[in-house]
């Protein structure tokens, strides 16, 4: 029966009507795929011998044993935004006889084949022969491989149980972040009790049965959810839910641009792709823990004013690329009305505005490292208020793909075209254009200054940029909504 359902799936591919736009895109993934692969791969079969010069006299085994903890919990979280759960059209099939327990195991069972599943075992298997050939036992080794199949297969299908809870999410983040903070202050000594456990794995064979047995609980709690609910009259009734409403009158105090704001931000918060784009521009004040923490660079180094764009501007840059593609399904509604362009683009860019702020304010911490970091996650808030919201407000002008915010959040490159590629260069390379002459040739605070008047001067000017921009949409105006009409965009 899979091999049935598998020819099925594979003859609805090649009769659809987007099948060459579909080749087109799975031949560039694939090589994105295979070059992935091989790095991982070249990864694993090399990483043994780089711990063991790098830290000698220990076994690289336990070293990596240690971060394994934090691998789960990244691919956990990683996968929520990045995996799509395999789905089929099971309607036909209900009125035939055909059991419900084999769609079930067959909609598991094509998960378990997974992309993401083959990134670990293209890193594991290599490693894992590298093991042998220093001389680890067999047994264990071979155990211990097993071990990580279980613990991919787990976080496979824990995925599905976790998937559509933002609840799930926001606990797996924080116990990210909580481990690490733990381990970075040196609270508790995170590491060497996960990497205890996990070195257990190759010390006793036994031990593997307890992620293999995790993997089986995970596939049968799937298993019986899928089953229980393959009925016809299960996917023809509709999900009752009550209708809620948020209080968003305090948009008003923003004068004209309150009704634009209001469809903002209900837009963000109803729909799992903008939603996403903010627990994503959360995360990255993390971001900071990675690169302050370097001793190998000082505060002058122009890779901090990269980290302080992209920290400041995260969200800028993830929903701000994307306008006004994200009400491409009824733009051309809009604008049909007597609604003023300009004051629909103020909203945009009041939006982006806050989210700067707020981004702001969560770096402030990184004082710690110094007042350098605020100094450099300040000017660079500036630049990007002055300089960058402007800059990504014009780029949205170039935008003609449609995004159907029905559809998953990550993973997908709907609404993507050369636009998206194209404003990264400006958005990071001009300020490193300011920066980096200055800071060779006078002084890294001169540089700064110079990243401040430049913002300062863009957020005075902000009234007449914008009426350059509303006249670049008005200019490209029905070419757009002829753009985000075409449905396979």
């Amino acid at each position: 029966m899979f091999k049935s359902f598998s020819k099925l799936q594979w003859k609805s591919f090649f009769r659809s009507s987007s099948m060459g736009k579909s080749i087109g895109i799975k031949i560039v993934m694939g090589f994105f795929a295979l070059y992935f692969l091989g790095m991982l791969a070249f990864v694993g079969s090399s990483l043994f011998f780089v711990l063991e010069k790098a830290i000698p006299n220990t076994d690289p085994l336990a070293i990596i044993s240690q971060y394994l903890l934090y691998w789960v919990l990244a691919e956990l979280f990683i996968r929520y935004f990045m995996q799509k759960l395999p789905v089929m059209d099971i309607k036909p099939f209900l009125i035939l006889p055909i059991k419900k327990s084999s769609i079930a195991h067959y909609i598991l069972g094509r998960s378990a084949v997974s992309f993401y599943n083959f990134l670990a075992l293209f890193f594991f298997i290599p490693f894992a022969i590298v093991l042998l050939i220093k001389g680890y036992a067999f047994l264990n080794v071979s155990f211990w491989l097993l071990a990580m199949i279980g613990i991919v297969l787990s976080i496979n299908y824990i995925n599905f149980i976790v998937n559509k809870s933002d609840k799930a999410l926001i606990s797996i983040a924080s116990l990210l972040v909580a481990c690490y903070s733990l381990e970075y202050f040196e609270i508790l000594p995170i590491k060497e009790y996960a990497g205890n456990i996990f070195y257990a794995l190759y010390a006793n064979p036994l031990y593997a049965i307890i992620p293999l047995a995790i993997a089986g609980l995970s596939y049968y709690f799937n298993y019986s959810f899928i089953r229980n609910r393959i009925f016809l009259d299960a996917s023809l009734k509709k999900k009752a839910t009550e209708a809620t409403s948020s209080d968003l009158s305090w948009t008003k105090r923003f004068g004209d641009i309150a009704p634009f704001l209001q469809l903002d931000l209900k837009l963000i918060w109803r729909n799992k792709r903008t939603k996403t784009q903010v627990f994503v521009s959360l995360a990255f004040a993390f971001y900071g823990l990675f690169v302050y923490g370097m001793e190998d660079m000082g505060m002058g180094s122009g890779m901090f004013v990269l980290v302080g764009i992209l920290m400041t501007g995260v969200f800028l840059m993830n929903f701000g690329q994307f306008i006004p593609a994200w009400d491409s399904s009824y733009y051309s509604m809009m604008m049909s009305q007597n609604i003023p362009l300009k004051k629909y683009l103020e909203a945009k860019a009041a939006l982006i505005y806050v989210s700067i702020g707020v981004m702001f304010l969560l770096s402030v911490p990184y004082v710690y490292y110094g007042w350098d970091s605020l100094a450099i996650n300040f000017s660079c808030a500036l630049y990007n208020l002055g300089v960058n919201v402007p800059l990504i407000l014009f780029f949205g002008s170039k935008n003609k793909k449609r995004i159907d915010l029905n559809k998953s959040a990550l993973g997908n490159m709907q609404g993507t075209s050369a636009t998206q590629f194209l404003v990264a260069l400006p958005l990071f390379g001009l300020p490193m254009l300011i920066y980096g002459p200055l800071a060779f040739f006078v002084s890294s605070e001169v540089a700064l200054i110079a990243l401040c008047v430049f913002g300062v001067v863009g957020f005075a000017l902000r009234d007449k940029l914008l009426d350059f921009i509303t006249n670049a949409y008005r200019k490209k105006k029905y070419g757009m909504i002829a753009g985000f009409k075409e449905q396979n965009s």
